[in-house]
C-alpha cells in the first residue's frame, strides 16, 4: 500500500512538468471549425500552413485570470475560411469571364433576331409558309437573345452584389473581388 501511495505521489509531482512541455496544435478547417491536437502528425496537410502553436498550461486558467492568447500574425490575410486573396480573385475573374461571354454571345443573338425581324418586314410578297418559318425562326432567336440576357443578368448580379455580400460575411478584403 505505501508503494502504490509513493507512485501516485511521484506521478502528481511530476504530472505538471511533463505536461507543461507540450505544444498544442491548432488549426480551422473549411467549414470554420476549430481542431486541436497534442501531435502535428494528427493534422491534415491541407491545414498545415496555418497551425498555430501553443504551449500547454501548467495548470488550468480560469476566464477571469487569463486572457485569451492571441494567435500569430499571418504573413498572408485570409477569410474565416482560410481563403486568400487568390482564391477571391478567381472567383471574381471566372465570373467576370462569364459575363464578357453572355454580353458577346447575348449581341450576337440580339444582331440575329434583327437581320430576321428585317427579313420578315421585306417578305411582304413572299408565301406564307415562307412567313410562318421566319417567325418560328424569329421566336427561337427571341428565346436565345432572352436567354442570353438572363446569363448577362446573373453575372452582374454575382459581381455587384452576391460576391462582395460574400465576401464581407466571410471577412475577406472587400478589394479582393473588385475586377479593375
Amino acid at each position: 500500500m505505501k508503494r502504490t501511495m509513493l507512485f501516485i505521489l511521484v506521478g502528481m509531482i511530476t504530472l505538471p512538468f511533463v505536461a507543461g512541455g507540450q505544444e498544442i496544435y491548432q488549426w480551422v478547417d473549411e467549414k470554420g471549425t476549430v481542431h486541436f491536437a497534442d501531435d502535428p502528425g494528427q493534422i491534415p496537410e491541407r491545414y498545415q500552413d496555418q497551425v498555430i502553436k501553443k504551449k500547454a498550461p501548467v495548470e488550468p486558467a480560469s476566464p477571469s485570470k487569463k486572457v485569451p492568447e492571441k494567435p500569430e500574425p499571418d504573413t498572408e490575410r485570409k477569410d474565416l475560411l482560410g481563403r486568400g486573396e487568390d482564391w477571391w480573385r478567381d472567383k471574381a475573374t471566372e465570373w467576370n469571364q462569364k459575363l464578357k461571354n453572355a454580353k458577346k454571345n447575348f449581341e450576337t443573338a440580339q444582331a440575329a433576331l434583327k437581320a430576321k425581324e428585317k427579313e420578315l418586314e421585306q417578305s411582304i410578297y413572299k408565301p406564307d409558309s415562307f412567313k410562318r418559318r421566319l417567325q418560328a425562326e424569329i421566336k427561337g432567336l427571341e428565346e436565345n437573345a432572352n436567354n442570353w440576357k438572363t446569363q448577362v443578368d446573373e453575372a452582374k448580379n454575382m459581381l455587384e452584389k452576391i460576391l462582395p455580400k460574400q465576401a464581407e460575411e466571410y471577412r475577406a478584403d472587400p478589394s479582393w473581388v473588385k475586377i479593375e
